[in-house]
C-alpha cells in the first residue's frame, strides 16, 4: 500500500515554519513602540498611527531588495548583514522624501527553511530597523522546495513611513545657483554587484576570504559592508534648515540619481575630485578596467546621498554633518539646463 504523502514529504515542513516565526517574535518585538497593536504572527500588521502632530498626512513607501549581494552572504556564510542593506534600501528612499519610516514588512524565500540562517537574516533586519527607528510588523518566510539552489535564499523588504504634505521633499524648490553636498558613503552598499562579482571571481578569481591589500581586508567582508542608513541624518537637517531636494544614491549612481530630483529647467554641474573615494572603487575600476562612465552609472563611488539646498546654507549644514560625524562634500551645483548638449556636465 502507497504511503498517504504530506507536505513535509514535498519539502514543506508547516511545524518547523511555525517554530521559526516562534523564535524571532522576541526580536521583532524589540523594534515595537506603544503604536504597535499585538505583534508577529496574524494574518497583517496593525499600526495605530498618531496624526496629532501632522495636520496633512501623507503615506510613503517603498520596496527593494539586496540583488546579487547576497550571493557574497552564501558565498561567505554571513548572513546577518544583507538584512541590515534591505532596510537601508527602502527606508532611504522615503525618507528623501521628507517621510518619517513607521514600520516594515520582509520577505524571505528559501528552498528548504534553515532557521539558524533565517533568524541570522532576521537579526540583521531588526538592527535596520532599530537604527531607522521604524518596527519590523511582519513579514513572509516561504519554503519552496525545487525552486532556490541549496542554502540559498532571496529576500525582499516593504517600508511605509508618514510625511507632511506641505514639508514634502520632491525636489520643486531647486533652483540654478543650489549646491549640492554629498554624504559619503561606506562602500558599495548594495548596488553593482554582479558586475563586481565578474571582475573579483572571474578576472581577478579571488575567493571571499583572500586578504586584499589594496582594501586592508578580506574580500567577502569588505563586500559586505552594509548600507548606511541615512534616516537620522536626513531627518536632522530637514528639522534645522531649508533642504531643496535629496537623492538616495543607488542604482545609476551619482548623476542618474541627481537628475530624477531636478526641475525640468535644470541641469546639474558635478565637481570632479571633490569628495573622498573609498578604496574599494578605484580597485574595481582598475581591475575590471571599468570605463568613468560605467563606473559612474553603476556605482555609488563614494557618495550615498545628496542634499541639494541653497548656496547661503552650504557652510552650516557641512557643519551640522560634521556634528553628526558625517562626511559631508560640496559635490557640485545646480545650473540652468542647456537648450542642447548634455543636462549632467562635469568640471
Amino acid at each position: 500500500m502507497t504511503k498517504p504523502l504530506t507536505y513535509a514529504d514535498a519539502g514543506v515542513d508547516i511545524e518547523k515554519g511555525d517554530r521559526f516565526v516562534d523564535r524571532i517574535k522576541a526580536l521583532a518585538r524589540g523594534t515595537f513602540d506603544s503604536r504597535i497593536i499585538g505583534g508577529i504572527g496574524g494574518f497583517g500588521g496593525l499600526y495605530s498611527l498618531d496624526l496629532e502632530e501632522t495636520a496633512r498626512p501623507v503615506l510613503v513607501s517603498a520596496t527593494d531588495g539586496v540583488g546579487t549581494k547576497l550571493k557574497i552572504a552564501f558565498m561567505t556564510q554571513t548572513h546577518d548583514t544583507v538584512g541590515i542593506d534591505l532596510v537601508a534600501m527602502c527606508v532611504n528612499d522615503i525618507a528623501v522624501q521628507g517621510a518619517k519610516p513607521l514600520f516594515f514588512l520582509d520577505y524571505l524565500a528559501m528552498g528548504s527553511l534553515d532557521t539558524d540562517v533565517a533568524s541570522a537574516v532576521v537579526k540583521g533586519i531588526v538592527h535596520g530597523c532599530k537604527e531607522a527607528r521604524c518596527a519590523l510588523l511582519g513579514g513572509e518566510t516561504a519554503e519552496m522546495p525545487g525552486f532556490y539552489r541549496a542554502n540559498e535564499y532571496d529576500l525582499a523588504g516593504f517600508a511605509v513611513g508618514i510625511a507632511e504634505r506641505l514639508k514634502i521633499i520632491d525636489g520643486s524648490d531647486i533652483a540654478v545657483g543650489d549646491r549640492l553636498v554629498g554624504i559619503a558613503s561606506n562602500g558599495l552598499h548594495a548596488n553593482g554587484f554582479s558586475l563586481v562579482r565578474k571582475i573579483c571571481f572571474e578576472v581577478l578569481k579571488f575567493n571571499v576570504s583572500d586578504f586584499v591589500p589594496q582594501l586592508n581586508g578580506r574580500l567577502g567582508e569588505v563586500l559586505l559592508t552594509p548600507t548606511r542608513i541615512y534616516v537620522k541624518t536626513i531627518q536632522a537637517l530637514l528639522k534645522e534648515g531649508p533642504v531643496h531636494g535629496l537623492a538616495h544614491i543607488t542604482g545609476g549612481g551619482i548623476p542618474g540619481n541627481v537628475v530624477r530630483i531636478l526641475p525640468e529647467t535644470c541641469g546639474v554641474l558635478f565637481y570632479r575630485d571633490s569628495w573622498e573615494v573609498p578604496p574599494i572603487f578605484p580597485f574595481l575600476k582598475e581591475a575590471g578596467k571599468v570605463s568613468e562612465a560605467e563606473m559612474l552609472r553603476t556605482f555609488n563611488n563614494g557618495i550615498g546621498m545628496v542634499a541639494v539646498l541653497p548656496k547661503e546654507a552650504e557652510k552650516e549644514v557641512l557643519a551640522r554633518l560634521d556634528g553628526l560625524q558625517e562626511k559631508g562634500f560640496v559635490i557640485g551645483e545646480i545650473v540652468k539646463r542647456p537648450k542642447q548638449g548634455p543636462r549632467v556636465q562635469w568640471k
